[in-house]
Order: C-alpha cells, then structure tokens, then sequence
C-alpha cells in the first residue's frame, strides 16, 4: 500500500490547512492499530492566536507538537499518564508574543511550557555578550514558526505515522541554519522516534549549539522519583547546584522558592552510539526514557525545579551537541562543531514511556548494562571544563 503523504503547510505555495484528520479507512490502515489519527488545528484567542497544533496518535501514544514553535512538542498522553509538566506559562504562546530581550534577554521563558523544545541553533545557554553580539536565552528555534509541514502514514511494514517540519533560522550578516525535523510514530507503540537534520544554507562555516530541553512533571516527578543515566562522570554546574550533589539522583517535594539545581554529565553509550536515561517514579511502575545518540549528542544534563507547583515543577533531561553554558565559554572547550557550507548535522533521539513495573525494570536494566561495573567519577565541585563556575 503507497504511502499516503499531506502538506499542511507550505508558506512558498501559499498552503495552510487550518484544521482536519486523518483516521482509519478502508484504504487506509495500519496493522500495528485501528485507533490511530493525525489532527490538527490553529488555536485562535488570546497568545495562542495563530498557533499550529498536530496530534499524531499511535493508538498507544498521542504527542501534540507545534509548527509554530520550531516544532516543539507540546504534551502527550500514554494510556493514563500524561505526558507534560504544569508550567506557569499554561497556553502555547504564539511567538509574536515572545520578546526574547525582556528580562535581560531572559524573554525565551515568556513561551516556555513544551515537553520537549529545542535551544539554539546559532547559539543557547544565558545571556550575555559574545564578542560584541548580544545573546538571548537559549537561542531562536524554539520561537521560529515552520515555513512547511507535511504528513505521513506508511501503512508498511509496522506502519508508522511521521510529521516533517522545516524551519529555517537565518539572518543578514548573520548564520542560514535550515532545521528539518521528523518526528515518527510506530502504530501502537509507547515510543517516538525524532530525527533532525541542520543544515548551513551559508556560504560560510558556521558554529552550531543545540540541546533537546525535555520538560517532565508529574506523574513521573514527585517526592523520591529518581534519574538515572549511564556515565563517566557528574559534576554540579555550579555552587548552589553541589549544595544537593550527595542526593543528585533523587527528586524532592515542592518547595516555595527552590532555587534550581543542574548537573552535567558525560554519557556512556552503546558500541552503536545509543544511551538511555531513565526518570522514574517512586514505586518504579511509571517511568520516561529519553534514547538518545552519543556521537551525535554527547553531553547530558539534568536540571532540577522542584519548586512550588503554581510555580512550575519541573525535571528536565538534556541531551546536547554541548552544554547549556555562554556560547564562549563552550566555544573554549571546543565543544561547538563546525558545519562546513551545505553540509548537515544529524541529530537523533527518542522517548519511550513505561507503565509498568516490568517496564521499568527494563529501562534499568539497560541504564545497568550501559554503565558497567565502573561506578561514575562523582565530582563534588564545579569542574573547569565542564562549567565557567569550575575552578579544577
């Protein structure tokens, strides 16, 4: 059966389909599920106005992504658990409302509520000034709309259902990054596959960041969840984050005022590339796994907010081309690849979500396997290359 294909949005041809679905029909069909869809639809009202949602659901797994938003995933669902976290910022937020100079170039948070978003691509981290060039939060991705969006169903095979975004992020004077973004769904499956390609549409090399800022609240955060991840090393990014290093692996209750914590790792991955990183809840029967490719995403964070939760409680698990510092600091470290003219970085990763105890047990087996008999080298201090904070 040939795969039936959708543009829903192609700004050049001037194509925005502002809602419909696809769903099961006699012609089309997946093995894997017969309670599989694809829909969308543009939120009108308030800072939602204009913003592009598209729900593919697995029949196991439903995922809500925004185009308009550099194809960040919004929130999900598997069976009961929902995939989310309650941040203070409750609606999509269309990025005309998003000033990414406010509070000190602090704005990026104006928009902040995905499950998943992306930092970069020219750059991510704080603010501040780097060689005269005035850097936000965390980059522009996340607040560039996709200028095309299609989708797939490939009823072979397993059948899978994907949805291609392109987002360019370019300026004069300045980086042409093109960001096509797949995300693939399997029928009935409790796992999501998500394949990025940047590439430099300039004629000039051009250094690239990138981070996948996975965003996790209940409930598989709570009091006594756990992470757990594979790795050669951990170290606090700074002084108030080596205050908790003796019980870094483990979450606490809200608390009013928490001042957040985060703590970077150097992941251990598979002789294919492939590591896991596990976020479990207290009784071990509901768990999200983040797969990610270590020669492609070689540094893990993990950042800690468990503050109030009108405020925002929140894990986030932090797969990167490098580390959340200034954009100087990790071009010191030599941790920004260069990607050449027309040439293209792929990144890829995966989340998978476990509702069972056995499940869960899996997951840490894996994390188990991957670490070996060599305990992680767990650094108490800030480490010079790791963070600006380090003093060895």
């Amino acid at each position: 059966m040939a795969v039936t294909s959708l543009v829903l949005t192609d700004v050049d041809a001037g194509l925005h389909r502002e809602q419909g679905e696809l769903r099961p029909t006699a012609e089309l069909s997946l093995a894997g599920s017969r309670d599989w869809s694809i829909r969308w639809r543009t939120l009108r009202g308030g800072v939602s106005d204009g913003v592009s949602v598209v729900e593919l659901n697995s029949g196991g797994l439903s995922l809500s992504v925004l185009p308009t938003r550099g194809m960040g995933i919004w929130k999900g669902r598997f069976h009961d658990l929902p995939l989310e976290w309650k941040s203070p910022v409750e609606r999509p937020v269309h990025p005309t409302f998003v000033n990414l100079q406010d509070r000190g170039g602090l704005g990026w948070l104006h928009g902040f509520n995905e499950l998943l978003c992306r930092c970069g691509l020219g750059f991510m981290g704080p603010p501040g000034d780097d060689g005269g060039e005035k850097l936000t939060l965390h980059g522009r991705i996340a607040n560039i709309p996709a200028h095309r969006v299609e989708v797939r169903v490939d009823p072979d095979g397993d059948g899978t259902l994907e949805l291609i975004g392109i987002v360019d992020e370019c300026s004069m004077f300045g980086p042409r990054w093109r960001l096509t973004s797949t995300l693939r769904l399997v029928a009935g499956s409790n796992r999501c596959e998500i394949i990025d390609e940047v590439t430099n549409l300039g004629g000039q090399p051009q250094e690239l960041s990138l981070l996948y800022h996975i965003n996790v609240g209940r409930p598989f955060l709570e009091p006594v969840a756990t992470y757990a991840v594979p790795c050669r090393d951990i170290a606090p990014r700074d002084a108030r984050a080596a205050e908790g290093i003796d019980a870094c692996y483990v979450y606490g209750a809200p608390v009013a005022g928490f001042a957040e914590q985060a703590y970077y790792h150097t992941p251990i991955g598979a002789a294919d590339g492939w590591s896991t990183a596990v976020l479990a809840n207290a009784a071990n029967n509901a768990a999200l796994a983040v797969h990610f490719q270590t020669k492609q995403l070689p540094t893990f964070t993990v950042w800690k907010n468990t503050i109030a939760e009108a405020d925002g409680y929140v894990t986030g698990l932090e797969p990167g081309v490098n580390f959340p510092n200034f954009r100087a600091f990790e071009r010191q470290q030599g941790r920004l690849p260069i990607v050449k003219p027309g040439h293209s970085y792929r990144s890829e990763l995966a989340l998978e979500v476990a509702d069972t105890e056995q499940a869960v047990h899996q997951l840490h087996d894996r994390v188990n396997r991957l670490q070996g008999s060599t305990n992680p080298v767990v650094h108490r201090q800030p480490l010079a290359r790791l963070s600006p904070a380090g003093t060895k």
